[in-house]
């Protein structure tokens, strides 16, 4: 797995590992930080919920992932939530690492969830889709608002994916995108967001939140 831009982390240079403020588990809790915008959820997997957002290179502290999951829970902007370990970096012998690729090489405690009434529930196969590749640097774009009316009125089946909604990840070449009538770039629906894609690349652009 290709290791993504340096300059994606330059407000990680203070990540380290840090004692979590308050916490009475008795474990050194790690510091992380966003690498992009990045949605936080109300439970460990995209059919959840945003709670809110973490902007790039906002701080957090990781609590801990769930075991044979890329699920984390994290505090971070006042908010204590779920976020993709894709998508969060950290700190290991004074080198920026993304959690996901080094996982077995970092003192993570594993986490646990207990499902709540009122989840919600949603079909997964056998092996689930999801993102492909870390990150990558796109071209910021500003979509005209004649976009979002032209999706709004031309919805797209939601596509859930085993990771998170972010500007700059590619999607899978099985998942299908709709063409908008005079424009450079194509919509579907992840995990329940429009977002805006590059059809050279498949790579996201956009998010509408």
């Amino acid at each position: 797995m290709k290791t993504p831009s340096p300059h994606l982390f330059r407000a990680v240079a203070a990540a380290g590992l840090m004692l979590a403020a308050g916490a009475s588990t008795g474990y050194a809790a790690m510091s992380a930080t966003a690498v992009t915008d990045l949605n936080i959820r109300a439970g460990p997997g995209p059919q959840y919920p945003a709670i809110g957002l973490a902007t790039r290179g906002s701080p957090a502290v990781l609590d801990g992932c769930i075991q044979g999951s890329n699920w984390c829970r994290i505090s971070v902007n006042g908010m204590r939530g779920w976020a993709y370990a894709r998508y969060l970096a950290t700190d290991m012998g004074g080198s920026t690492v993304v959690i996901e690729q080094r996982r077995a090489d970092l003192p993570i405690p594993a986490v646990t969830y207990e499902v709540q009434p009122g989840d919600p529930v949603i079909a997964t196969s056998p092996e689930p889709l999801e993102l492909i590749g870390p990150v990558e640097e796109v071209d910021a774009i500003t979509p005209p608002p004649a976009v979002r009316t032209y999706i709004t009125q031309n919805p797209a089946d939601t596509v859930y994916l085993d990771g998170e909604v972010v500007v700059g990840a590619a999607l899978p070449n099985t998942v299908a995108v709709q063409q908008i009538p005079d424009y450079d770039y194509q919509y579907v629906s992840v995990n329940g967001q429009p977002v805006l894609v590059e059809p050279a690349t498949r790579r996201i652009v956009y998010v509408y939140r």
